[in-house]
């Protein structure tokens, strides 16, 4: 198998794990078992993995990583908006 192949698709499949998390916080526009710092941590990994891939010239990593700081900026987002003000 093709090695940039396979990346593309281990990096698909990880990136698509926080969808279900995200459809359900929009679904029932609720976050508040969410972490903010974790996800900000997430982000910020994810971000210099980007970096790292554009840096390397490493197809995979740049897109399974920047959808992935794309689908926790989302998430992010509507934990800003949902969450309930205690």
């Amino acid at each position: 198998m093709n090695t940039e192949l396979l990346g593309l698709i281990a990096g698909g499949i990880t990136s698509i794990a926080m969808m279900p998390q995200l459809i359900k916080v929009i679904k029932e526009k609720n976050a508040e078992d969410i972490s903010v710092v974790m996800l900000l941590v997430l982000i910020t990994g994810l971000s210099l993995w980007v970096w790292y891939g554009i840096l390397q010239n490493e197809l995979p990593i740049i897109l399974s990583n920047g959808f992935s700081v794309l689908v926790n900026l989302i998430l992010l987002i509507c934990c800003i908006i949902f969450k309930k003000k205690n």
